[in-house]
């Protein structure tokens, strides 16, 4: 056993001179996935304070609480930040300075994300408070964790937005890629299956339902078959705009026009006029009586 123990760790070893995916500490370093799945929840109890503890917090402590973990954030995020800028000699200036102006948005980040609660509350007749919303709705932490990342995409980082609302994801089963750009007053009601994609321009007082999917048409490639990156591949959703369950709008040409609603399960590869009614036809429906001694009854409607 030790001799077949020996030779599969040799063989590993030679897997990873082959393949590469290792990430040592000798080199300039990579974030963790759960360095940063710790660096959400640290966020979430700062966005959040007393909803993401284990208990409330104290008001008398509130100033002390917030200031402990203000320092503490920043530093895990100035570490992950230049572990992810490599080793360029700026890394250090350029992790200090996202930072600080991280930490100088969070105010108007936490304005924000109050009105995307104010839409789901208003938006959803279930919804009996707004503490309901920001505890069990999983959208909250969805955009709360994009938002947050879409200001450190927007400022050059790599890595680290993308593998923060991967964690979102993972806890939501919300896909919202940290490039898109959204609006205030947003919700998605329910949001399993949601994706966003990376070049999506949300407005105001939009609405979505789950499994509604915001992607990309195709895909340019080069002279050698391989996919270009970058350009304009998702579409625009302008202000007002409401999207039932499981709709497609797809292609970085479509914008969906203000004050439109897009009905459940259709499939869109074109723009739509501001205040458009887009619906899928009814299919026929067939209802069967379950067999029985006299055969299949057949009730079409």
């Amino acid at each position: 056993m030790d001799e077949s123990l020996a030779r599969w760790a040799q063989s590993l070893m030679h897997s990873y001179r082959d393949h590469g995916g290792v990430n040592t500490s000798d080199a300039p370093g990579l974030p963790s996935k759960p360095q940063i799945g710790t660096l959400c929840l640290e966020l979430m109890q700062l966005l959040f304070p007393g909803y993401h503890d284990g208990e409330a917090v104290e008001k008398l402590d509130l100033a002390e609480t917030t200031r402990r973990r203000v320092h503490s954030l920043a530093d895990d995020f100035q570490h992950v930040i230049h572990a992810a800028l490599g080793e360029d000699s700026a890394a250090g200036a350029k992790a200090a300075e996202t930072v600080q102006r991280l930490f100088e948005e969070l105010p108007a980040i936490r304005g924000v994300l109050q009105t995307d609660v104010e839409a789901a509350y208003e938006g959803d007749p279930s919804a009996r408070t707004r503490e309901e919303i920001i505890l069990s709705y999983p959208f909250i932490e969805a955009i709360a964790v994009q938002r947050v990342a879409h200001l450190l995409y927007t400022s050059g980082v790599p890595l680290i937005p993308r593998m923060m609302t991967e964690w979102a994801h993972t806890q939501t089963g919300i896909d919202i890629h940290p490039g898109a750009t959204i609006g205030s007053h947003f919700f998605i009601d329910h949001g399993t299956g949601v994706v966003i994609g990376e070049t999506c321009r949300i407005g105001s007082r939009v609405k979505l339902y789950h499994g509604v999917t915001l992607g990309a048409r195709s895909f340019e490639k080069d002279e050698a078959g391989r996919i270009k990156k970058g350009g304009k591949r998702h579409p625009d959703v302008e202000d007002g705009v409401t999207i039932y369950p499981n709709a497609t709008v797809l292609g970085g040409e479509t914008v969906i026009g203000r004050n439109s609603t897009i009905g459940g399960n259709v499939f869109l590869l074109h723009s739509v006029a501001p205040n458009s009614l887009v619906h899928c036809e009814e299919a026929k429906i067939r209802v069967l009586a379950k067999p029985q001694q006299g055969g299949v009854v057949d009730y079409a409607i």
